[in-house]
């Protein structure tokens, strides 16, 4: 993983992908990134779970950014725009997501989440004017509908596995897995214009995630009882937060800013949207059994959509 940011950025983000497959493949991030993550942030709670993730995405990133040079891409008026992504993005909507998650579980939560795409297609729309011809249109509104699909019909009714138990107050759950999308939405239109200009993605992701982390300090050190440790840190949870932060923030998130670059917010959140339908083989590898059959019928209508999505 250090190795493949340590490409993107001494080439300058100058990878050969299209924006279409950078996105994918930050949703097949967050796809094996889920399941590393929601039992380690039951344990941790939300906050806890998400200031030592950013920390240490952090303090692995900060040295490949620092060697290569890659800050010099980033003018202070573009570091101040960053941060204000990261704290929206991922201060405010990973802590809601992962919140969210506690109460209802990363299926039910994927659901809610999904909807950054139609976020993002929304915002893109009103705020920067952009356009998508009707191919690509449908194209997302099939995986848009694939996603809900598949999460919304892809339990079994026999289920009984800690990761489908519903735990807390459940419409503070929904509401914050919407306010994760809305956040996810907002935080990647603020930063398409910084990116657009050709900002290094490693060294935006570290700037923002720095931000990020800075901003749970104060919020532990003021004492908020939300941020301390719901349950002692052992070594073995350490180890999976800073696997699931490497893989979901540090190469996930700088993949998500690459095709930023290069497409637009709504066509990017639209195909990272796919990873709940990217964890069904996960799963199914999981827990031993296969998922149930509304959720392959979703997967059948998102990967469509993809196709007309990438085929122009």
């Amino acid at each position: 993983l250090l190795v493949s940011l340590a490409v993107l950025t001494s080439n300058g983000g100058s990878v050969t992908l299209s924006f279409d497959w950078l996105a994918l493949g930050a949703a097949a991030c967050w796809a094996v990134t889920g399941l590393i993550s929601a039992p380690q942030a039951r344990h941790l709670g939300a906050f806890a779970f998400t200031r030592w993730r950013m920390g240490l995405v952090f303090v692995m990133l900060a040295p490949v950014v620092l060697l290569n040079g890659a800050w010099h891409s980033i003018h202070a008026e573009q570091a101040w725009v960053l941060i204000l992504s990261g704290l929206i993005g991922i201060f405010i909507g990973d802590t809601a997501l992962f919140a969210s998650m506690n109460r209802l579980g990363p299926r039910r939560t994927g659901v809610l989440f999904a909807t950054h795409a139609l976020f993002s297609a929304l915002l893109g729309f009103v705020v920067l004017d952009e356009r998508m011809g009707p191919q690509a249109m449908m194209g997302g509104a099939l995986v848009v509908g694939g996603v809900m699909t598949a999460i919304a019909l892809g339990s079994r009714k026999d289920e009984s596995h800690a990761l489908e138990q519903l735990r807390g107050h459940i419409p503070s759950g929904i509401a914050l897995g919407l306010l994760a999308a809305l956040c996810q939405a907002t935080g990647s239109l603020i930063a398409k214009p910084v990116m657009a200009s050709g900002v290094d993605p490693v060294a935006a992701t570290v700037l923002r995630v720095g931000a990020t982390c800075a901003a749970h300090l104060v919020l532990l050190w003021a004492g908020a009882s939300v941020a301390r440790t719901q349950t002692p840190l052992s070594l073995a949870v350490l180890g999976k937060v800073a696997l699931s932060g490497m893989i979901g923030m540090g190469l996930g998130m700088s993949l998500i800013l690459l095709a930023l670059q290069r497409g637009n917010v709504g066509m990017v959140g639209i195909l990272s949207s796919v990873s709940p339908v990217l964890v069904l083989p996960l799963l199914w590898w999981h827990l031993g059994r296969s998922p149930a059959q509304g959720a392959w019928w979703g997967a059948g209508l998102t990967v469509l959509g993809t196709v007309l999505v990438l085929v122009r």
